[in-house]
């Protein structure tokens, strides 16, 4: 790739060198500043002088920013560096996504899950049915949920690395968020962009709800980031979730339908309350699936619809769908007496689904201990949200418990006061009795003492409730 054409692609202007700074140009390696070696492109939202300096030091060929600060254009002109600036950064991170697919894995079959729940328990879940099926897959989803965003050239970077330690790839699994942003400013089409990148053979829709709140702030915006993503699949197959008014809305070539409810014809996978059937037969029975809760059931069809579409053998994906064990916080049980688990539920349609199917689970006489984290820096919007779905979920049999977490959480994620205090006032407002803490610790250790052993406590909540595992296995139980 010459620059001027990577300029291009990137609807760039070049400042400093016109030509690649590496005098061997370009190694097809786009990554971060920090890793780049001779010859490396690096993608960065923004650089100073600092960086391009780095960056001239470590031979790199150019550097490619969104925000240039402080003299870093000066420094580039000066030391004649390759430097692009871009007003969508977007356009960077597809690029090194379809580049490093099209140049490192250009024979793998491609596959990408997006949609506002269960993107990561059914990329997870493919990638596990690939994986004991006996191929070389790889994904992006991961328990931390660090590489799972396409805002920086990470997954670019994975593929290059994996391909060059292990060989070629058989199957490419890549969650894109249904929704992106930086700043607090959308990128407009991401989904729809680095689904493009990816050239999948196979799309998976999980659903369409309300999460960003900020970015979008409505569900027909969210509708919008969504509604061009079966048209970048394009002829590959798109696994679709029926029960969804919305995903139902999406004009796919090739559909492929799951659902809770019967549905007919070879393109359809569903679950009729005790067993999964496809072309009228059960290949599964609730007993055998490794959760069963409804919305993690969705997920499991997600993923068998998707490795249908494959043409992966069923023996295979039954092998795969038993032997799963979910990543951590989907609906993790931790503890016994009392049952405690934990779910990244940090969304309405998470807080509900959630509450929904663990109270079923709960003896009669006891109580489920609700211990939600509250969103910290993500804005009274989708916090009010959030406390409008636990008013919806609310009964008698439930306690709730709040935390902020101000001992666990970073200054990126602390709950500022008007985040509290729309909790505490939609709660009050409609009755609800609820306990509040600073500390996640002093919650766990207080929620845990009070619980029987018949009890059910269940966490939930983003990056506030993060370290609770640890915290609980550490200390308390």
């Amino acid at each position: 790739m010459e620059i001027q054409e990577l300029v291009d692609s990137v609807e760039g202007k070049l400042v400093g060198n016109n030509e690649y700074f590496s005098i061997d140009g370009f190694t097809g390696k786009f990554t971060f500043l920090n890793d780049a070696h001779t010859g490396d492109i690096v993608i960065r939202h923004w650089i100073d002088e600092g960086g391009i300096e780095m960056a001239f030091n470590r031979n790199i060929a150019c550097l490619i920013t969104q925000n240039p600060k402080g003299k870093a254009i000066e420094l580039a002109n000066r030391l004649n560096f390759p430097l692009i600036i871009t007003e969508k950064i977007e356009l960077a991170n597809a690029l090194a996504l379809s580049y490093a697919i099209e140049k490192f894995s250009p024979t793998s079959t491609n596959v990408v899950i997006t949609g506002t729940n269960g993107k990561s328990t059914t990329s997870h879940l493919i990638y596990h049915i690939l994986d004991t099926a006996g191929f070389h897959v790889l994904t992006n989803t991961d328990s931390e949920s660090e590489f799972n965003t396409l805002i920086d050239p990470m997954v670019s970077k994975l593929i290059v690395d994996e391909v060059k330690s292990n060989g070629q790839l058989d199957y490419l699994v890549i969650e894109v968020s249904e929704v992106q942003g930086w700043l607090g400013k959308l990128m407009k089409n991401h989904a729809a962009l680095m689904s493009r990148a990816v050239n999948p053979k196979v799309g998976v829709i999980t659903n369409i709800a309300m999460d960003h709140i900020g970015l979008v702030n409505s569900i027909d915006e969210v509708f919008d980031e969504i509604v061009a993503v079966p048209q970048a699949i394009g002829d590959g197959i798109c696994v679709l979730n029926y029960d969804d008014e919305l995903v139902r809305k999406l004009d796919a070539v090739n559909p492929f339908y799951t659902s809770m409810s019967e549905l007919d014809g070879e393109n359809a996978v569903y679950y009729n309350g005790s067993e999964i059937v496809y072309m009228g037969d059960a290949i599964l029975t609730k007993e055998e699936l490794p959760f069963n809760s409804n919305h993690f059931i969705q997920n499991i069809l997600s993923a068998i619809g998707s490795c249908i579409s494959l043409g992966i053998n069923m023996d295979k994906i039954i092998n795969g769908v038993k032997s799963y064990k979910a990543l951590n916080r989907r609906f993790a049980k931790i503890n016994d007496e009392p049952l405690i688990y934990d779910d990244f539920a940090h969304n309405p349609d998470g807080i509900k689904a959630t509450i929904s199917e663990t109270i079923k689970m709960l003896p009669d006489g006891q109580t489920l201990f609700v211990v939600c984290s509250i969103r910290g820096s993500r804005g009274v919007e989708i916090n009010q949200l959030n406390v409008d779905a636990l008013v919806e979920s609310m009964d008698d049999d439930i306690e709730l418990i709040l935390s902020s977490s101000n001992d666990v959480v970073n200054d990126l994620n602390y709950v500022e006061t008007e985040e509290r205090e729309v909790f505490f006032n939609t709660l009050n407002q409609n009755n609800i009795e609820f306990i509040h803490y600073d500390n996640l610790k002093e919650c766990l250790s207080e929620t845990y003492r009070k619980a029987d052993n018949d009890d059910i406590i269940l966490l939930i909540g983003a990056q506030g409730m993060d370290p609770a595992e640890s915290i609980l296995k550490d200390s308390i139980i």
